[in-house]
């Protein structure tokens, strides 16, 4: 029996697009007059009612309703996926139809036609056109079902969202919805699409009483609180919990149903998320000549794609690595294509320290605003590299701000982070020099305002702890966490690029801006957190047969428990709630620039105790005691070569 469904399925997909539609054709011809004549036969009461004289009503009711649904487009509708646009071109076929063949009884006249046959020729036409479309659908669904091994889910959200992922799981993708949960009493004990919707609270004897292992939570994209909400909620009961696109994507066939989702990091923050205040967003970039160093990189490319959209006269990504630059381009290339943009995009090889590429670069363009993203920002990589950390980052920066001076740049903006402040780390220390640079040069430059942008981590950016986390658990684990009591800031990066855009609007020269990051996510409890919301359970001492453990490795060089985004303590607010400007000291440039000469020849006679020492002393809170072996048994120490492999990020 298996075997010939099977066929007959294959049989089905076999055939073109064109056959199936003349096959759908072919059905309602025969059907339309089968629903006039029994329409007859009903109201005259007989088994044979003498059809042979309202022949003209049987040759309008075929010749007339197949182009009216020619062309509503019913037979545009794939019969698998019917839904609600079918139904409404069946209904106004049969409405246009019936009145036709109203019109030609009377007109014609037909002797003795009975004038409520128009009426029940109706009612039959929708109950055979698209019965015969919805029994098909359900035999396809059975077929499916019978021939595939489908999982078994639940839905959280029985409304409008929820009712219509439903139907799509149904009609596509390998999961068989099995009942609803719901948290609004109206809806509760309810039937919705052949489907009980229960109060949460039944979550767990439900759980008990099905093999379902799966909650897809469907409620708008939007609503990030009460999604955290019912992720929370859901957390405990060891279940997999997935999210799915938005269902105007799936119905218009952007996305699948098999682009549904495991939780992600941003969902269980739940920030709210605050409008971008327009005249913020475009104030430094619109109409203006916009150049995007480290265009390759996270923040870099992000920045890039958010300023395409705001207009400017000309887009200049520069990066030194050849794969980072073609990728952007590529995706600017497409936006300003999709999107109907007119910004014009010139991608610039070369890195951020060289400095006679890039003054000519910021003169040849006419550069008004410089976004400086280019980094080396993986701590342990900077701590086996420090040299070449610290002349990318700290000198990398002094040249751009330097070239900027020269070139008459309007505004120069530093890409910063949490790292710098109080840092253990020479990644740290590269970025908070980095930070004084632009600060002392604000006092020499007449035209050029120079403000840094400081944050946290950012989510999905490269070497980021959710990526690891998750591949990590995909592969049956130990999930690996540094120290257990390590916490650290979020952001997305599509945020935290729309607030630097705003920040740097308000830039008067020399500010610190400081980005609202939040509460501090604890790693420990996030990776348990992870593990549980992918329907695994945690492996511990209370647990030892669960699925995943959690591996304590210790922390790594330079690595902090805590980041702090504050200097000092002196932080005022902006026009924008989530931007503060904080005011901090800083060393002056004639006391700055002999100390910066000193660093750079210890830079290239490699003198690792004299960076130690040079930085301990100029970068307020820095301690780097326990790096110590680390510099002087660097590995850039004997891979001198290096200097000219650097990647800006």
């Amino acid at each position: 029996m298996n075997r010939i469904s099977a066929s007959f399925e294959s049989a089905i997909h076999r055939l073109s697009r064109r056959k199936k539609q003349l096959i759908a054709v072919t059905v309602d011809f025969i059907a339309l007059p089968v629903a006039l004549w029994t329409a007859l036969a009903l109201r005259l009461g007989e088994w044979n009612p003498d059809a042979i004289k309202f022949w003209p009503a049987f040759v309008v009711s075929a010749l007339i309703c197949i182009p009216v649904f020619t062309g509503l487009g019913l037979y545009r509708h794939v019969v698998r996926h019917m839904g609600n646009r079918a139904m409404l071109a069946v209904l106004k076929g049969a409405t246009i139809t019936a009145i036709v063949v109203t019109a030609v009884a009377y007109m014609v006249p037909l002797t003795g036609f009975p004038r409520s046959v128009p009426i029940i020729f109706w009612l039959l036409t929708l109950l055979y056109v698209s019965g015969t479309r919805f029994t098909l659908r359900a035999y396809y669904q059975w077929l499916q079902r019978r021939l595939h091994s489908r999982e078994s889910v639940f839905i959280y959200g029985a409304r409008s969202r929820g009712a219509e992922l439903a139907r799509l799981l149904r009609q596509q993708g390998d999961f068989e919805p099995v009942a609803f949960f719901d948290d609004e009493k109206s809806l509760q004990k309810r039937m919705i699409d052949g489907l009980y919707v229960y109060a949460p609270r039944h979550l767990e004897k439900m759980l008990q009483e099905t093999n379902v292992h799966e909650v897809f939570i469907a409620v708008n994209s939007d609503a990030a609180e009460e999604r955290r909400r019912i992720i929370e909620f859901l957390e405990p009961y060891g279940v997999r919990v997935r999210l799915i696109p938005d269902i105007v994507e799936i119905t218009s066939g952007r996305q699948s149903v098999a682009n549904i989702r495991d939780v992600q990091l941003e969902d269980l923050l739940g920030r709210d998320q605050v409008d971008p205040l327009e005249h913020l967003l475009r104030g430094s970039v619109s109409g203006r000549n916009v150049m995007v160093t480290g265009a390759g990189g996270s923040i870099g490319s992000e920045l890039c794609r958010q300023i395409a959209r705001q207009e400017p006269r000309l887009l200049i990504l520069l990066d030194q690595s050849e794969f980072g630059l073609f990728q952007v381009q590529r995706d600017l290339k497409a936006i300003v294509g999709n999107e109907e943009l007119s910004t014009p995009v010139v991608p610039v090889l070369g890195s951020v320290t060289n400095g006679a590429l890039m003054q000519r670069t910021l003169e040849t363009y006419q550069v008004d605003t410089v976004y400086h993203a280019a980094a080396y920002k993986h701590v342990g990589l900077v701590e086996d590299n420090v040299i070449q950390g610290l002349k990318n980052n700290t000198f990398g920066t002094l040249y751009a701000a330097q070239a900027a001076i020269d070139a008459g740049v309007d505004d120069f903006i530093l890409i910063s982070t949490d790292k710098a402040v109080r840092t253990t780390s020479v990644m740290g220390a590269s970025k908070r020099l980095a930070e004084m640079v632009l600060q002392a040069l604000q006092e020499q430059s007449e035209q050029t305002r120079f403000s840094m942008v400081r944050f946290g981590n950012v989510l999905g950016s490269s070497g980021s702890v959710v990526p690891l986390f998750l591949e990590q658990i995909d592969e049956g684990g130990p999930v690996t966490v540094t120290h257990a009591d390590v916490t650290r800031y979020f952001m997305t990066i599509p945020e935290a690029a729309q607030l630097v855009l705003q920040a740097a609007s308000m830039a008067k020269g020399g500010d610190v801006f400081l980005l609202d990051m939040g509460k501090p996510v604890r790693i420990m409890e996030l990776a348990e957190r992870m593990i549980r919301l992918k329907g695994y359970e945690l492996r511990d001492t209370h647990n030892p047969n669960g699925d995943i453990e959690i591996r304590i490795t210790g922390l790594k060089p330079g690595e902090k428990l805590h980041e702090e985004l504050l200097v000092g303590e002196d932080v005022t607010g902006t026009d924008h709630r989530k931007i503060m400007r904080a005011e901090e000291g800083f060393v002056s440039w004639p006391e700055l620039r002999g100390a910066l000469i000193t660093l750079e020849q210890a830079c290239d006679s490699f003198d690792y105790e004299a960076i130690k020492q040079f930085i301990e002393g100029l970068v307020e809170g820095a301690d780097l005691e326990s790096q110590l072996g680390g510099l002087s048994a660097s590995s850039d120490a004997v891979n001198q070569p290096a200097q000219q492999d650097e990647s800006s990020s």
